[in-house]
């Protein structure tokens, strides 16, 4: 599996080739990338979105009543080794 940063600039790259401008994210726990998604995006292009934000750990499409449409992915940052991980009755 591919370090979080190397999969999120994969995934915002993969998303710009098909069109869409992307934005990138840090947050504490995952990074996101966001794209707006044009009303006229063929059928074949969405299918290409779809088999590129599969490889995220969550994926959605915000839609307004608006109608704007957000896709958005997120990629969650590496997780700690288990030694440093605290769990209930493993207390230090």
């Amino acid at each position: 599996m591919p370090a979080p940063e190397v999969s999120t600039e994969a995934l915002a790259a993969r998303l710009s080739a098909v069109g869409l401008t992307t934005r990138v994210e840090k947050h504490p726990r995952h990074t996101s990338i966001e794209a707006e998604v044009p009303e006229s995006l063929p059928a074949e292009t969405w299918q290409e979105v779809l088999e590129v934000v599969a490889a995220a750990d969550r994926f959605g499409l915000l839609a307004t009543s608006l109608g704007g449409r957000t896709l958005w992915a997120a990629v969650n940052k590496a997780v700690p080794a288990m030694g440093d991980v605290r769990v209930p009755g493993n207390q230090r």
